[in-house]
């Protein structure tokens, strides 16, 4: 089979779009939503079960797990051109209609579940200045993440591509605070306390290392959630090239950000000290090294940076659902657009549902941690779907050249697949 050109525009997906999405607005859509609430709770999140040693084989696991899930959606990005609505293309198409509609599923349960978490967490963190947000769920938080929901659904119905380019400013602007933190607690570092007990076997409450190590497994797995961005808009991308550009782009930046940060700051902290800060923890962590105004600093970071995330998931959460409704595989309405392109009736239907799980998180005191557990584990399936798709288009040969190497292809989409259930096995059947 002649091999791809991989420099040709995008197949338009929807009808009468205003303009294509470019490198830099798919690389802050990847980057954008990665980067969210996770990254400013790691280091609690991450010394809570584990130590030193255990915090940097779980790094390793998911470097290697995560990079071979980049290479998979890179590859089939290239591979099968045709198919425009990432994961849950790829599933269906490896694996058919049922297989596809569960991971279709999972994908959009995950979006919008995760945007509930956002949701919460930014008028957690807005606790900080004022005390009745509490952690996210009375009813004046509920009330104020209402009006972001509404808003941020109405910015989106102008047009996909003004929501991106807005997202790409709100991208940008969330890192800088973080490279800031990086930047500061490098220099604190203190070698003494980072090496402190750094086995965690001093510790009887975290276990062995392989039960530390599957403690942290869930929380990077949330933190890389996003990674597929750029395919998931492939549809709407100006270059297909540009999908895997900005997959790599994303992944990359991420996995140098989140390790710093978590393994910086057990150089600050201990690991015991760690785990009781409150979250969001790079506040504790950077108030210990600058004073109170690393905590005000923090807290307001992580609102923009949150913001940003909604933003991107709300994009992520309706464009799913559209996409599968527009080949047969969930109801037709969800197919209806507006005159600019955008899937209004799904993005009616997903936030529609954001709005009445925060009300249930008002009556259930739903918390952060909870919601963004239960987003981790729907997405798994799409997730292990593509690794498999992957591989299976390896070993059968299809779309790939008479004579062109295979065996790399199948072992990337193999090590994609083992990772997606080695993280269902460390979140347990519940």
């Amino acid at each position: 089979m002649a091999s791809i050109d991989t420099s040709v525009p995008v197949r338009n997906s929807s009808k009468a779009l205003a303009g294509k999405l470019r490198l830099g607005s798919l690389t802050a859509l990847v980057i954008g939503s990665m980067v969210g609430s996770g990254v400013f709770s790691l280091p609690q999140n991450m010394a809570a079960g584990a130590g030193p040693l255990a915090i940097l084989i779980g790094w390793g696991i998911t470097a290697a797990g995560m990079l071979a899930l980049v290479f998979v959606y890179q590859s089939l990005a290239t591979r099968k051109p045709e198919l425009d609505a990432g994961p849950y293309a790829y599933a269906k198409a490896g694996f058919g209609p049922f297989i596809g509609f569960n991971s279709a599923w999972g994908y959009w349960i995950s979006a919008w579940i995760g945007n509930v978490s956002y949701a919460v967490i930014v008028f957690s963190a807005l606790s900080y200045f004022y005390t009745s947000f509490g952690d996210g769920n009375t009813w004046q938080a509920v009330l104020g993440a209402s009006v972001l929901l509404w808003a941020v659904h109405f910015l989106i119905l102008a047009g996909i591509r003004q929501a991106a380019i807005t997202n790409l400013v709100v991208t940008v602007a969330k890192i800088a605070p973080i490279v800031v933190f990086i930047g500061v607690v490098a220099v604190a570092f203190k070698l003494d306390v980072w090496s402190l007990d750094f086995s965690g076997l001093g510790n009887a409450g975290l276990g062995s290392i392989t039960a530390q190590v599957k403690s942290t497994m869930l929380v990077t797995l949330w933190v890389f959630i996003g990674i597929e961005g750029a395919s998931v808009f492939s549809g709407r991308a100006e270059r297909r090239r540009d999908i895997a550009m900005a997959t790599v782009l994303g992944f990359f930046t991420c996995l140098m950000l989140y390790a710093l940060v978590s393994l910086l700051s057990l150089g600050i902290l201990n690991q015991s000290d760690l785990a009781n800060l409150k979250n969001p923890s790079m506040a504790g962590v950077l108030e210990a090294v600058v004073g109170p105004w690393g905590a005000v600093v923090i807290n307001f970071a992580l609102v923009v940076s949150v913001i940003g995330a909604f933003l991107s998931w709300t994009l992520l959460a309706a464009e799913i659902p559209f996409a599968a409704a527009k080949d047969e595989t969930m109801p037709q309405f969800f197919s209806r657009e507006n005159r600019h392109g955008v899937p209004s009736a799904s993005l009616l239907i997903t936030n529609g549902l954001v709005q009445l799980f925060l009300i249930v998180t008002l009556l259930a005191h739903s918390t952060y941690q909870a919601l963004f557990s239960i987003a981790s584990v729907a997405i798994l399936v799409p997730y292990i779907f593509s690794g498999a798709y992957a591989a299976k288009l390896a070993i059968t040969s299809e779309n790939y050249r008479p004579g062109e190497n295979r065996v790399l292809p199948m072992l990337v989409g193999l090590l994609a697949t083992l990772y997606g259930a080695w993280l269902l096995y460390a979140a347990g059947l519940n």
